[in-house]
């Protein structure tokens, strides 16, 4: 797991050093139309990127919870809680991430 998250952060950083490279200048505006097309694609990777994420939060909460139940049957009620609460700001956070592609585009 250490050697697959050491890999993410590295793409990850390569993809931000590249950014400046596709900077360019104010161009004519017949090339706005490309743009349009170009930031509905990156929202909608961004926005894939923003559910994966969530998804993957999601069901590692899920998974602990049950765990956490299934050794102590007692706190189930309090972990069923905060569970519930964990998993609410977990899906505010994709859903403001899908204010913003609409925001955006």
């Amino acid at each position: 797991m250490k050697k697959l998250s050491i890999l993410f952060f590295a793409i990850v950083g390569v993809l931000f050093a590249a950014m400046p490279a596709f900077a360019q200048a104010g161009a004519a505006p017949a090339a706005e139309s490309h743009d349009v097309g170009l930031k509905a694609i990156a929202a909608g990777i961004g926005f894939a990127i923003a559910v994966f994420g969530g998804a993957l939060g999601q069901s590692r909460i899920g998974a602990s919870a049950c765990e956490g139940a299934a050794r102590n049957p007692g706190a189930a009620g309090k972990i069923q809680t905060m569970m519930i609460l964990g998993l609410a700001l977990i899906e505010s956070l994709v859903l403001f991430a899908l204010v913003i592609v609409f925001i955006k585009t």
